[in-house]
């Protein structure tokens, strides 16, 4: 062995020992017992917020005969514990670890339950990890005037055991019933059917909750509180939503099409929905967007939309569709590991371009892979493998490679495969999983007995390796042979995978050419008839790649013009909308403000350069158009934002018209237009406008407002400050929102400096993850020294009311 690699394979070891110890390999965890059926009675002692629990767990040995059975039970007072109705020893190890002695030892296929009376405490026990807590009392004491009594759980990754023992791993599949007590004018949900609901002598009632199916205990899930129910179904199945009664209206136009996904998904895998039902939830102060709970999806807030919002689009749409994926993709075949997330959240990802291109085309499914891979790109993710074994812990998991890269690399093997193949792969995949745990070597196999191909190279590179193609492309025109070289250059690592050239030439002839690329440097010719416009490498946009061609502006405003796919327009536009001095490249702007794409269309008219107008009547009218006539509300806003620039008071007229709009977006432009305009009417038109109008407006309306320092604007000013205290990355704007924060928490303003409190603190608890918490604590701490320095009568009452506010943050 050579000197040079013995230090090759010593810097390896060392590489390898020092990620182990910063990195721990993360396997299947061993299965020694099996769940096999969990039942739950559960109460709770809400201005505690805790639950009082009495579960049975039935278990059986996974090979080997065994004499204790350890479960997961997360920071709990242990009661009772027995098994089979006699007193179990026990030893609960570190507050976490229930490790129980059984009667006799146990022979793979025999059952025996444990017993356990148990009270939970979520809030302790997130005290002292990381803020985990697995079940969520919302406004537990009822302090908050505007926020509703919740409570439900939030049992992913490994959170369900802060709430119920179990075996708390997701390669652990067992059916389930419960039992829930709440007040009576509460509702409850929870996994499967409704069987009973049984009044209590004590203003309390119990719900009786089954689910004959496996699943996972990270998809076990209670919920309750004051809802409207808004039934609806599909195939005889209940799809209901569980809303605050002032989107009861609005529900279905929220969630509506749920049934039309179900089926949608059901007829394209060719697998039948195993599920009783399909129910959704929005609950206050939620930690995610949402979570896929088996037939009791939980969404947050951000899925309250209004009509006025929903005309324009509906933005929760592919989240929904996302979760009824995941019912077939995560809840019937489930990751075995957090390590092979993607076996769950890449198909929920895919299941939302899935949706799109049945409902709306393939060309709004392609803008949304085009923006998934945007995010991918922008991260930080070039050394994360896709299954993913060394990971500091699980929620690392959750993240743009397991998402969005996940679901880029299941269309190109779409591509790959083609769709027959890949759609009977994914069948098979499913039928021969149902109810099991699965890795990623499963999906393989399925597609490889449907195939015949061996898809190890796929595999390899895709699912357990890291990074993308960075290609370098060189094309060469032989005008002596008519032939086109083109060159292919591969970065550092080698990638192989399938590749479309298309070459066009002179009246918009295309040729398209298929190749395959495996090596650091490969070289293509093709036959010409004359040197080539454009030759556009990778033309089919499905491969997630870098890829650097030496383009001109010619190329670019020839590629806008004659390529189809979605990507590759939206590339050429962009370098066209920065070369508008050129009269093609404006023509090609002319031209995108009528893509049959609205998002091209909103693109170009927010980068149409309009200087010189005067010269410009045919872009203009363009504009004059949209801006009246568009069946699209997005693109008539955008067009009503552009026609503003031009600083026209003939316009004014039809700016004010807008206000009366169904279209939130539609008026929100009209207010922008006017306020560019005449500050002093659009002020009084603001006024003017419905409450609800305004708060859906309010990431323009507050800066404006903002901008008169007024103190008849200070209380709407007051609710919708936090936004523009953290979400807001212009420093100028940013500088605006924080003289807004002092000149409040100075201000003897009692409603004004209660909004921002209650702001602080909800922002807090629902992005604590992100640090908002510490940034919330110091906000409220400033209020509190700015109050006592402003020196007014209601000092000591607000002061109260702001550290009031502080002892929920730390709570």
């Amino acid at each position: 062995m050579s000197v040079k690699k013995i230090s090759i394979l010593i810097a390896i070891l060392f590489t390898v020992a020092i990620q182990s110890q910063t990195k721990l390999y993360k396997a299947e965890r061993e299965r020694i017992s099996n769940l096999v059926h969990t039942k739950l009675v559960v109460g709770f002692d809400i201005p505690k917020s805790e639950l009082h629990g009495e579960a049975w767990v039935t278990l059986t040995p996974h090979f080997s005969p065994i004499s204790k059975v350890s479960l997961d039970a997360k920071g709990m007072t242990l009661h009772s514990v027995t098994i089979n109705n006699r007193k179990a020893a026990y030893n609960y190890y570190q507050g976490k670890e229930l490790i129980i002695e059984l009667d006799r030892s146990y022979k793979k296929g025999e059952e025996f339950t444990v017993y356990i009376k148990y009270t939970a405490h979520p809030n302790d026990y997130a005290k002292i990890n990381n803020g985990e807590k697995g079940l969520y009392f919302i406004d537990p004491i009822d302090t908050d005037p505007n926020k509703p009594i919740q409570i439900w759980s939030e049992s992913e990754p490994e959170n369900g055991s802060i709430w119920f023992p179990t075996i708390d791993s997701p390669n652990q599949k067992s059916t389930q019933e419960i039992y829930i007590t709440v007040p009576d004018n509460f509702i409850t949900l929870s996994n499967g059917t409704l069987v009973s609901e049984k009044q209590n002598l004590d203003g309390t009632r119990t719900d009786y909750w089954k689910q004959n199916q496996k699943h996972a205990p990270y998809l076990f899930f209670i919920g309750a509180g004051e809802f409207s129910i808004v039934e609806d179904s599909w195939n005889g199945k209940p799809v209901n939503y569980y809303v605050e009664k002032e989107y009861e209206s609005v529900a279905k136009a929220i969630f509506g099409k749920t049934p039309e996904m179900l089926q949608f998904y059901e007829d394209l895998l060719g697998v039948p929905y195993p599920w009783d039902k399909y129910s959704q939830i929005v609950v206050q102060d939620y930690v995610s967007g949402a979570m896929e709970n088996t037939t009791a999806v939980t969404h947050g807030t951000a899925a309250y939309q209004e009509l006025g919002a929903l005309i324009d689009e509906n933005t929760h749409e592919n989240t929904i569709s996302h979760e009824v994926f995941h019912h077939w993709f995560g809840n019937m075949a489930t990751a075995e590991s957090w390590s092979n997330l993607p076996m769950n959240e890449a198909f929920a990802n895919y299941g939302e371009y899935l949706w799109l291109e049945h409902a709306y085309g393939k060309e709004v499914a392609d803008a949304h892979a085009f923006h998934n891979k945007e995010i991918y790109f922008k991260g930080v993710n070039e050394s994360k493998d896709l299954i993913r074994f060394y990971h500091e812990n699980s929620n690392d998991m959750f993240d743009n490679v397991s998402y969005e890269k996940g679901g880029l690399i299941l269309h190109m093997l779409r591509n790959y495969l083609g769709d027959e193949i890949f759609f009977a792969g994914l069948k098979k995949y499913l039928i021969d999983n149902k109810y099991k745990a699965v890795e990623a070597h499963h999906l393989r196999l399925a597609m490889e007995t449907v195939s015949g191909k061996d898809l190890n190279w796929f595999f390899n590179q895709w699912f357990f390796g890291n990074g993308h193609p960075k290609l370098q492309v060189i094309s060469i025109y032989d005008d002596f042979n008519n032939i086109v070289e083109i060159k292919i250059f591969q970065g550092v690592n080698i990638f192989e995978f399938p590749l479309t050239i298309d070459v066009y030439e002179k009246g918009g002839q295309k040729s398209s050419h298929q190749v395959w690329i495996n090596k650091k440097e490969q070289s293509f010719s093709f036959n010409v008839n004359s040197e080539p416009k454009l030759i556009d490498v990778g033309a089919k946009k499905i491969l997630l790649a870098e890829i650097l061609q030496n383009k001109t502006l010619e190329h670019y405003i020839y590629q806008y013009n004659h390529a189809d796919a979605y990507e590759a327009r939206k590339e050429a536009l962009e370098r066209i909308a920065k070369n508008q001095d050129d009269k093609n490249a404006f023509k090609s702007m002319e031209k995108a403000m009528n893509d049959k794409s609205p998002k091209l269309q909103i693109f170009a008219l927010e980068n149409l350069d309009l200087v010189n107008k005067y010269s410009k009547t045919v872009a203009v009218k363009i504009v004059e158009q949209l801006a009246k006539k568009s069946d699209n509300t997005l693109v008539q806003a955008a067009a009503n934002i552009t026609l503003a620039k031009l600083v026209d008071p003939a316009y004014i007229p039809h700016f004010i018209s807008l206000l009366d709009s169904k279209s939130y977006k539609v008026i929100e432009s009209g207010v922008i237009a006017l306020y560019q305009m005449d500050r002093v009417m659009a002020l009084q038109k603001v006024d003017a406008l419905p409450e609800a109008v305004k708060d859906h407006l309010s990431g323009i309306v507050t800066g404006f407002y903002i901008d008169q320092q007024d103190e008849k604007y200070m209380t709407y000013i007051s609710k919708h400050l936090v936004r523009g205290l953290y979400f807001v990355q212009d420093e100028k704007t940013k500088n605006k929102y924080m003289w807004a924060f002092q000149w409040i928490s100075k201000s003897d303003n009692k409603e004004a400096i209660e909004n921002v409190v209650a702001s602080l603190v909800n922002s807090g608890i629902q992005y604590k993850k992100y640090g908002a918490d510490v940034a919330s604590m110091n906000f409220l701490r400033q209020m509190v020294a700015m109050q006592k320095d402003a020196n007014h009568a209601d000092e000591e009452e607000l002061v109260l009311a702001i550290r009031t506010g502080i002892a929920q943050l730390r709570n």
